[in-house]
């Protein structure tokens, strides 16, 4: 929306709420003019105690004088008891209504949309719920506060200045008005930057936050440069907002210099040329009285909470007048966009081995501890797996299987030893890549908490996948893994996925469907089939392990093992690998977790 709709629509609704309360605002005005007569009598006091009382040789009259400026005072203090009554019965209707339309807005959005909501309507909706009603309260509290103070102060003070010397206006207001148009000038470029701004904060949170699902993904498919790309725009795009802000912030700031410095500069230099036209010290000095400790201190105390809390205001209202603005064709984004964040594809085709002999997975010696002084999770840790190998990894809660993984995947440095993936380093970038999808295509990850993304079927099927996948493919590879039947029941491959409402079982299918489709040379799969039933992980896996590449799974069951070529055993001192029916004479932890297992089987 244009900066002109949005003001003529946060406009129109403030005159709409305000309108409604007539009586709170008559209330309001009756104690603010109690502000008044104290802001007139503290210079016109102080002109009379000069010319009338202490200059004319009279103290008691000027003591005199001086008492009424102090019971003006007290008026003053009078006054802003009243006020605050009235500001709460002014403000805390304001959040009502907004908490009550934020919840209408969301509701309606849900009903009109329940997918789109579903994928991007939920934190909107309690931001605006939460943070910028009261955002909005606080705002508008400090500006009907100072915008009241300020009228009536300079109301004061201007019949104050008339009352002791008309001319004294004539000094005093070009310099004001000038200060103040030049202020008022900054307001709209402001608010369209701060609006801005807010756009692209919003944007970056909801951006950020979609990335985070799918980190381990991200990382493991070597994708961290093109997902991070768009993240890179955003924050870019907020660093040249906040550039712009602290111009437009300087430029704010002379205009408060000049509206509230030089009419004090100017007062002074023409005091010469007041007191040969007549116009007496006490003139002068109540004249001084009524810009330093009324006028001006009114007035720079509007021109920061305009031009803060103000523009801040419109920005926060706009949401709340036109919750889902859509920018018409044609016209300027609000921040940079750079579009869906990139999803992290697999590589794209199957890499050879650096050399005929590479194996797919190699550790030499490796060290791995969470911390300088941490006990190490893994120490000093050997291990082949030949390509075309399915390997299981076993052992108990907190071993270190899924440390073992993030090494594999790169998500972790070795803190001694090798690792490596098809004869390169595990965090290198050792092969080729398809344009735009990262510089590692050696391996997929699949961890316990499946990646599902709001899309279709046939998107999260294929997100691995560099290029376009035929349908049939697809279809027969739902088949071979039995994922059919609840792609079926999702609507279809074009049917819009919502992850928030799939099993994790269901998520943890759908993930191993993709992975199956993807050409990664090397799978991971972190007790990725732990929510399936036994009769569906032993489809998928054997569905796996026939596909051409290698498969290492970290098993939760003891089918799993028996299915691999060979098991892994971690028990924290040494690692035992073998085949799983030579293993039970050689590691007494595999025999216990066999036992272990059949027990509960």
């Amino acid at each position: 929306m244009s900066e002109h709709g949005t003001w003529r629509r946060v406009s129109r609704e403030g005159r709409r709420f305000l309108r409604g309360r007539t009586r709170t605002l008559r209330r309001l005005a009756l104690w603010s003019l109690l502000e008044s007569a104290h802001t007139f009598l503290g210079g016109y006091a102080v002109a009379r105690a000069l010319d009338d009382g202490f200059l004319a040789g009279r103290t008691g009259t000027g003591i005199g004088w001086l008492a009424v400026a102090g019971v003006g005072a007290l008026l003053g203090a009078l006054a802003l008891r009243g006020v605050f009554g009235g500001l709460a019965d002014l403000v805390e209707p304001l959040r009502d209504g907004l908490v009550r339309r934020s919840v209408r807005q969301a509701i309606g959005r849900a009903v009109a949309d329940p997918a789109k909501e579903s994928r991007a309507g939920d934190s909107g909706a309690v931001s605006r719920l939460t943070q910028q009603t009261e955002m909005a309260r606080d705002s508008f509290a400090g500006l009907v506060l100072i915008a009241r103070s300020f009228v009536f102060t300079a109301l004061g003070a201007l019949l104050g200045l008339a009352a002791l010397a008309p001319v004294l206006l004539v000094l005093v207001l070009p310099a004001l008005l000038l200060g103040t148009a030049a202020f008022l000038a900054t307001l709209r470029p402001m608010a369209r930057v701060q609006r801005a701004a807010l756009d692209a904060d919003e944007a970056l949170s909801a951006r950020t936050g979609e990335l985070a699902a799918g980190l381990r993904d991200v990382i493991a498919c070597g994708g961290g440069a093109s997902a991070g790309a768009g993240i890179e725009l955003l924050i870019a795009e907020q660093e040249r907002l906040a550039g712009r802000l602290a111009r437009w912030t300087a430029l704010r700031t002379l205009a408060l210099g000049v509206a509230g410095r030089s009419p004090v500069v100017v007062l002074l230099a023409g005091t010469p040329w007041l007191l040969g036209r007549g116009v007496s010290a006490g003139a002068v000095a109540g004249a001084l009285t009524y810009l330093v400790q009324s006028l001006l201190p009114a007035l720079d105390a509007l021109m920061t909470a305009v031009g803060a809390a103000g523009t801040r205001l419109l920005v926060v209202l706009d949401r709340f007048c036109d919750p889902e603005p859509a920018p018409r064709p044609g016209s300027e984004p609000r921040a940079a966009d750079p579009g869906p964040v990139p999803v992290p594809p697999a590589p794209p085709a199957l890499i050879a081995p650096a050399a005929p002999a590479a194996p797919a997975v190699e550790l030499r010696r490796v060290r791995f501890a969470y911390g300088p002084r941490a006990h190490p999770v893994l120490d000093d840790l050997d291990l082949v797996v030949r390509p075309g190998e399915h390997l299981a990894v076993v052992g108990p809660s907190g071993i270190g299987k899924s440390t073992l993984t993030a090494l594999i995947a790169g998500l972790l440095p070795p803190g001694r030893g090798s690792v490596r993936v098809a004869g390169a380093p595990a965090c290198g970038a050792p092969g080729r890549a398809a344009p735009g999808y990262g510089s590692d295509v050696r391996r997929t990850l699949l961890p316990q908490q499946a990646y599902v993304f709001t899309g279709t079927v046939h998107e999260n099927l294929t997100h691995l996948c560099p290029g376009p996948v035929p349908r049939g493919e697809v279809e027969r590879a739902t088949a071979v893994l039995g994922a059919d039947a609840l792609v079926a029941r999702l609507g279809g491959p074009d049917a819009v996925v919502d992850p928030g409402r799939l099993t994790p079982g269901e998520r943890q299918h759908l993930a191993l469907a993709a992975a199956y489709l993807s050409p990664a040379p090397l799978l991971l799969l972190d007790e990725a089939t732990c929510h399936l039933d036994p009769r569906t992980e032993e489809r998928a896996e054997r569905a796996l392990a026939e596909r051409p590449g290698t498969l290492v799974v970290v098993a939760h069951r003891i089918s799993s093992a028996v299915r691999a070529d060979r098991v892994l055993v971690l028990d924290g001192t040494r690692a035992v690998c073998g085949t799983h029916a030579e293993l039970p004479a050689r590691s007494p932890l595999y025999r216990d977790l066999v036992g272990l297992w059949n027990a509960q089987g």
